[in-house]
């Protein structure tokens, strides 16, 4: 159970409130297809990778962290020089991310309980910041167990909010016609579908399934498979219901984040106590999030400037545990406040980092440490999958790079979006 309040947790979030935007891009069927595409072939790529990881457990090489297990299998190069920093930058970046939908939250918040809006989206992300200096100090990935069963509680509700009130203004005397129009032509549309499969990826992506096995105790053998069995059974009910709802309420306008269809011309379209309630729970499970994909950064800096031979509450391996970890919160909410662009983000992070790291390298992995038979039939299909999503790695890297330059003539840095 606590391995799938942990892969709940590492999966689902804020993410999630993007689909319906994924689908203005896509339409109806392709993005039925595509969310159910991402959800079988991630849950396969989840267990090929446990699988693997249980397989060197019981050969007395139980590996704990993703690039320790690249290094393993595929040599030091591989795990010291791409998997190492692809992962450390994936999550990260969700970090950033992450820091920057709670200021986001904050001010939404803000702003339903205010007439005099003086203060700027980047001075929430920084109060932001500021708690999460505080959440940043819990020890250990074990440590949340706690917390990310009351996030996955949180999650729940704020995508039975987004749920609810998406058919509550679908069916409102006030709503407008709904155009269910793929919008672009030609070459704009085919990198908005490009687009629109690393939003995707990004929604469904976890880039630290070996550091949350680690948390099992032994033997492992089956407890991941439960686990992620608990995960999918929260992931397709509610991305799903989210990812529609969303879409049949507001049609191709439906924006990167639904809920800010839910006010228009700052007047809300349900009742305000609703929206604040849903910026409330979205800003708490925000906060369990972030710690989450902390991990692997304090894992990171504490190898380097902690001492194994002191005891862990000692000061000399609290002094540096507390400088390093208030460091990285702090860099990471300068970037959200400089570059608070959410969807761009999204889809970028998406295309470089999720979808090698949970479409193609479980796989690899698989093929190299089992190295079944050509004739057999796991072989080709792990090979098929890996090829189709390392091309969609090229091309949804070019979309998102260009998506970014087309909309740069809107950025400026500490924007108040």
């Amino acid at each position: 159970m606590h391995c799938g309040y942990h892969l709940t947790t590492a999966i689902v979030g804020p993410p999630v409130l993007s689909l319906p935007f994924m689908f203005v891009m896509l339409g109806w069927v392709a993005g039925v297809f595509c969310l159910t595409i991402g959800a079988l072939v991630t849950f396969y790529s989840y267990n090929l990778l446990s699988l693997v990881l249980e397989h060197h457990e019981q050969l007395g090489q139980r590996q704990l962290r993703f690039r320790d297990l690249a290094t393993h299998i595929l040599g030091s190069k591989w795990g010291r020089y791409y998997v190492g920093p692809l992962q450390f930058t994936v999550c990260y970046a969700a970090v950033a991310v992450c820091i920057l939908l709670g200021g986001q939250s904050l001010k939404a918040i803000y702003v339903l309980s205010t007439t005099n809006e003086k203060m700027k989206l980047y001075e929430f992300v920084v109060i932001f910041g500021g708690f999460m200096l505080i959440l940043a100090q819990i020890p250990s990935f074990h440590s949340l167990r706690h917390i990310n069963l009351v996030s996955l509680i949180l999650y729940l509700a704020y995508s039975l909010c987004t749920v609810v009130g998406s058919i509550y203004i679908g069916k409102s005397k006030n709503t407008t016609h709904k155009n269910y129009s793929v919008n672009g032509h030609g070459v704009n549309q085919m990198y908005a579908i490009f687009n629109a499969i690393s939003i995707t990826a990004t929604t469904y992506g976890n880039g630290i399934l070996p550091e949350i096995q680690a948390t099992i105790a032994p033997p492992v053998k089956g407890k991941m498979f439960k686990g992620l069995c608990v995960c999918y059974a929260v992931i397709v009910t509610t991305f799903f219901s989210v990812a529609i709802s969303g879409y049949w309420a507001f049609g191709n306008q439906a924006q990167s984040i639904i809920l800010s269809n839910f006010i228009v011309d700052g007047n809300p379209l349900v009742p305000k106590w609703f929206i604040l309630m849903s910026n409330i729970f979205t800003l708490l499970q925000v906060s369990a999030i972030t710690v989450v994909y902390l991990q692997p950064t304090n894992e990171i800096f504490e190898q380097k400037f902690a001492d194994p031979k002191s005891p862990q509450f000692s000061s000399r391996n609290i002094m540096p545990r507390l400088v390093s970890r208030s460091f990285s919160v702090v860099v990471a909410t300068i970037i959200a406040a400089m570059f608070p662009f959410f969807g761009d983000i999204m889809a970028l992070i998406g295309a470089f980092g999720c979808i090698p790291l949970d479409f193609v390298l479980p796989m690899v992995f698989y093929n190299v440490t089992f190295q079944p038979s050509k004739r057999d039939l796991i072989f080709w299909i792990n090979t098929f999958i890996a090829v189709i999503f390392s091309a969609l790695v090229v091309l949804g890297a070019i979309s998102s790079v260009r998506q970014i330059i087309l909309d740069s003539n809107t950025y400026h840095l500490f924007a108040n979006v």
